[in-house]
């Protein structure tokens, strides 16, 4: 038949379905499918690149089908296709994978890089934020759930319209008109320095007065204290055991954070500024933000400086000054001795996660990975002695 086509391997049967299916031939698709499955035990995969339509009539095919598979998984379905089993809610009974348009992002500019993914300007109007994670879709969705929430929450920031394939992995697409990062900004208009600093600011203190109904976001406290556990094998027991107290020792907080807050992740559309980067949205007291930024503005430089401004596109003289300048502003104090307190708070939890993070990418199995080990373990420990909270 023309609607469909049967291919038996050893280990897998795929129907691949083709143009309408409905009530005027959907009893003889049903029929030819069927009599080719009698007796059959192996997985069965639908393949729908070749589908236009699918009325109710069809959707009853697929349903006697499944009846030979509780597995059923149906791929490439088009647009749509899709909203049609969104609909009819079948994609919640069975699953269903979306054909994804495939994008090259070779020769594309990067403007923001995160824990989990990369994200290139793909041309003037549009962003492609390519994930790490080859099988990222439920990363994706989940980015897609915080940013929503963010959104309904007063922080602006870009929603993804679209998901595409981007060589092995998967990438979201976001429409930003023009949009420069601040890094760009900061890098090719230095005078616009202390704007930066307001803008970023001003940012920052709108997402910690945030607060976020209760299990819509992880919280980070518990992701701060699984970076705890990962580094006890790497430092003496009785420095785990004091950052670990005093890690919990920082009160729970329903407030949202963003967890990767640089310079890349905020954008300059026309005259708004908007939040990027959405999949690190957790809940926490701030000094856990604070920490994440000290590694992207200095922690990471501190043993070779180009890491940071490799990173960030400003020299690591301009990154320092930059984030000592965000925390005052947010303070709103000058107090040199409460700010550089503050600072080695942050630091404290920062140089955590910075260890496990080189040990966790073989850091322990190169020169300078080791080297890079033992600069931030010392200190750790040296903050450590001369520090009893995490809290402000």
């Amino acid at each position: 038949m023309q609607e469909v086509n049967i291919e038996k391997k050893s280990d897998l049967v795929t129907i691949n379905l083709f143009g309408r299916i409905d009530s005027n031939n959907a009893p003889l698709v049903e029929t030819e499918v069927l009599k080719d499955l009698e007796g059959n035990t192996l997985p069965i995969i639908i393949d729908a690149s070749g589908l236009e339509y699918i009325s109710s009539a069809g959707l009853r095919v697929l349903l006697h089908i499944r009846k030979q598979n509780e597995e059923l998984k149906i791929v490439n379905v088009s647009s749509e296709v899709y909203e049609i089993l969104d609909m009819t809610g079948f994609n919640q009974m069975m699953d269903v994978e979306k054909a994804y348009k495939v994008v090259s992002i070779e020769g594309c500019e990067v403007i923001g890089q995160g824990a989990n993914g990369t994200i290139y300007r793909f041309d003037k109007d549009n962003v492609v934020k390519v994930y790490n994670n080859a099988d990222a879709l439920s990363e994706i969705q989940h980015e897609r759930e915080v940013a929503r929430l963010a959104l309904v929450l007063g922080i602006p920031t870009a929603i993804s319209y679209d998901v595409v394939k981007v060589g092995d992995s998967y990438g979201s697409v976001f429409e930003l008109l023009n949009a420069r990062s601040f890094s760009k900004i900061m890098s090719n208009e230095p005078d616009k320095f202390d704007w930066c600093v307001g803008e970023f600011t001003g940012m920052l203190k709108k997402i910690h007065e945030t607060e976020v109904p209760e299990g819509k976001l992880p919280k980070i406290k518990e992701t701060v204290l699984n970076w705890t556990e990962f580094v006890k094998d790497y430092i003496p027991a009785e420095y785990y055991e004091k950052l670990k107290k005093m890690v919990e020792e920082v009160p729970e907080d329903n407030h949202m954070i963003h967890g990767d807050y640089h310079t890349k992740n905020l954008e300059l559309q026309g005259d708004e500024v908007l939040l990027i980067d959405m999949d690190t949205l957790a809940v926490g007291h701030p000094i856990f933000e604070f920490a994440s930024m000290y590694n992207s503005f200095i922690g990471y430089g501190e043993y070779d400086s180009k890491h940071v401004s490799e990173f960030l596109g400003f020299s690591m003289e301009t990154s320092e000054r930059f984030f000592r300048s965000v925390l005052a502003t947010y303070l709103g104090t000058n107090d040199e001795n409460r700010l550089k307190k503050i600072e080695e708070k942050a630091s404290i939890v920062g140089h955590t996660r910075m260890i496990r993070r080189s040990i966790r990418r073989k850091g322990l199995e190169t020169e300078e990975g080791r080297a890079e080990i033992e600069l931030w373990k010392k200190t750790l420990l040296s903050l450590l002695d001369r520090t009893d909270t995490l809290l402000f």
